[in-house]
């Protein structure tokens, strides 16, 4: 079986190489596995999933068959993720895991307001975790450890801050003036040390493009530790770009300006549009150059280097666990301390579940298919970390976001996006649209892809968590399953507050992503104009398109007729509801942002921050602020990209940076 987007490309997805668990990449998944395998191979078995619509066809008559919705679960409510954080919790002020995937804890009654030197660091992966005895950077295999101690070793002259994030420093309840401090840079760029700051690098390993690559880990991020707020909400503080670490292989462990502009804004943005994810607290440039060869073409070329500092509760990513499952024997014991942690500090309403609350679940009907998952924590867990990614994966597709780089290493078990390289915003609609050159043709982590990889990377997952024994078989296959079913649960759920329906109508939303991807129709501008239409059947024929003309553009008649038809139904649809015009037009607009980080408005900032013009970076930042309110005078940010955002290095990334 198989888990397909609500979207096909124009050459339809047979043509595309799906990331399949039964499609074209298969992965081998044995119950309680003596050997920890990382190759893909053909003989899973893929354990009962939904699948999820997909309905869209290319300028010709050929159509992928779409299914219908997911059966009904025997969970009788929304969400699993719901039920566990309503069982007993802890008054420690540890419970955050909810606050930082869904708002990222944002608060704007912070009274506190520290200076650097006050901030209140805990560094419990350090303290809690098996770390290297080695303190070196030299490039090496580094076994039975989380992580090593390093420091930040990249070479400034004279740093300028460029921009920073003030929602982020109310998270660490940072005073404003800390900023403008002289020494600010410095410390940000990591020339001067923090006072109680224990830098780190973790190790970790993952899966490239579907294939094992064995140790990855921090090659360019050194970790600063953890800070804990007077809410005891526990965040991290990362230096991308800070310099060698063990992890750094044949790299230079160093950062460009060009791809840590793009990481900080796009880290903002996507916090603004709703969307989990990490955070970025501030952006320095080093004063220095790097070399890089953008295009792999063997034309490298200085580039300014920049350092941007990431925030997260955590950083721990599906990757940390594979790195020591799959070297087994002591390692595997690994894998529950890291795993023991995570829950402890990130799900601790897991840790603290009370067995008197049942949460068993069918998962077919075999004998002993009953999953049960008070009785084992790590099972609650790995169904927890597969629903949130799902959920999240659900709101890409519903604005558009392609990640570009979804290798295990990249995939953050508190369901954030984690890891910005070259991503991007659909633009005109293309289902099979990747913005990474590197995937090329292949097109593994296309958007339509996007949910099929998701699921790929769970399955991943689970069987790193089976190998060390922390699930058996049915409680893996379960964890997969919900993935599917909260994927569809909650995509259907975007789709239809985007078309402003009291329910979900999976044909008038199908014909309706068939025409945007027909007519190359910008996805963003579309949805928003959308709310223009009123629910008045009486419209004549030839004024139905008037609100939607602006995305419309060159059709022919043939076309214009095909969308006539559309909106007809559609009209019909919205009159039926008796939804007010003015209350569906609110509520529509609420959901479908008029302002995405386009990648061309991210190279503006770029280019004219090379020149050592800050200015554009912060003013894109404070649109990326307010993502869903119309922002007189700000039009221009909306706009549909220009020629020269066509051009390489714009439109499509390499992940080169």
């Amino acid at each position: 079986m198989q888990i397909l987007s609500h979207f096909s490309s124009k050459a339809s997805l047979s043509l595309l190489p799906l990331p399949r668990l039964s499609l074209s990449t298969a992965l081998y998944f044995r119950r309680r596995p003596s050997k920890f395998q990382f190759c893909p191979s053909k003989h899973f078995q893929f354990p009962r999933l939904p699948h999820l619509v997909c309905n869209l066809s290319s300028g010709t008559s050929q159509q992928v068959p779409m299914d219908s919705p997911p059966p009904e679960a025997t969970l009788s409510v929304d969400s699993l993720t719901h039920d566990l954080q309503n069982q007993s919790l802890t008054s420690d002020g540890h419970d955050q895991v909810n606050n930082k995937s869904e708002n990222n804890g944002v608060n704007n009654t912070h009274a506190v307001r520290l200076k650097l030197e006050d901030l209140n660091w805990d560094n419990s992966f350090v303290r809690e975790l098996p770390g290297d005895p080695r303190t070196d950077t030299i490039p090496r295999e580094v076994l039975h450890a989380c992580y090593t101690k390093v420091s930040p070793s990249a070479e400034v002259e004279n740093p300028q801050l460029v921009a920073w994030s003030e929602s982020v420093s109310k998270l660490l309840e940072l005073d404003p003036d800390e900023f403008g401090r002289p020494d600010f840079p410095l410390l940000f760029s990591g020339a001067s040390p923090l006072v109680g700051s224990l830098p780190y690098a973790q190790c970790y390993g993952g899966h490239q493009f579907g294939m094992w690559a064995g140790q990855l880990g921090d090659g360019r991020a050194i970790a600063l530790g953890e800070v804990l707020n007077s809410k005891s909400e526990r965040w991290e503080l990362q230096l991308k770009g800070a310099g060698k670490t063990p992890y750094s292989r044949f790299a230079d462990g160093l950062a460009v300006l060009r791809s840590s502009v793009r990481e900080f804004l796009c880290s903002e943005a996507m916090h603004n549009l709703g969307i989990p994810t990490t955070r970025a607290l501030c952006l320095v440039t080093t004063g220095k150059h790097v070399t890089r060869d953008m295009f792999y073409d063997g034309n490298p070329k200085e580039e300014p280097g920049a350092i941007v500092c990431r925030v997260s509760p955590s950083f721990l990513r599906f990757g940390s666990y594979q790195i020591h499952a799959s070297r087994e024997k002591e390692d595997l014991a690994i894998v529950r301390t890291l795993a023991d942690y995570a829950i402890r500090h990130h799900f601790p309403h897991i840790e603290n579940m009370s067995r008197s609350e049942s949460l068993s679940f069918n998962t077919g009907n075999e004998e002993h298919s009953v999953v049960d998952l008070t009785s084992n924590k790590y099972a609650a867990w790995a169904v927890e970390v597969a629903e949130r990614t799902a959920s999240l994966v659900a709101k890409w597709q519903g604005v558009g976001f392609t990640h570009g780089v979804l290798n295990t290493d990249n995939m953050s078990i508190l369901g954030l996006t984690i890891d910005y390289g070259p991503f991007g915003f659909l633009d005109a609609f293309d289902p099979s649209y990747t913005p990474n050159t590197t995937d090329l043709p292949g097109r593994r982590y296309c958007f339509a892809n996007q949910p099929d990889i998701g699921l790929w990377n769970i399955a991943q997952f689970t069987r790193t968590l089976s190998a060390a024994q922390l699930i058996d078989d049915k409680e893996a296959n379960y964890a997969m399953e919900r993935y599917g079913t909260r994927f569809m649960d909650d995509y259907q759920a975007i789709m239809t507050k985007k078309l402003g329906l009291p329910k979900y109508i999976k044909q008038l939303i199908s014909k309706l992503l068939n025409n945007m991807a027909v007519d190359k129709v910008d996805y963003t501008n579309f949805f928003r104009l959308l709310s223009n239409i009123k629910a008045d059947p009486s419209i004549p024929e030839e004024e139905l398109l008037n609100p939607l003309k602006a995305v419309l553009l060159d059709i022919g008649q043939e076309r214009k007729e095909a969308w006539i038809s559309w909106v007809k139904i559609y009209i019909e649809e919205l009159a039926a509801s008796g939804i007010p015009d003015e209350e569906r037009k609110a509520s529509m607009n609420a959901v479908n942002p008029k302002y995405i980080l386009r990648n061309y408005l991210c190279q503006s900032a770029i280019d004219a921050a090379e020149q050592g013009d800050f200015g554009e970076v912060q003013r894109v930042l404070k649109v990326m602020e307010r993502p869903y309110d119309e922002q007189p005078g700000m039009e221009k940010y909306a706009r549909l990209p220009p020629a020269w955002a066509y051009r390489p290095g714009v439109c499509m990334l390499s992940c080169s940076s």
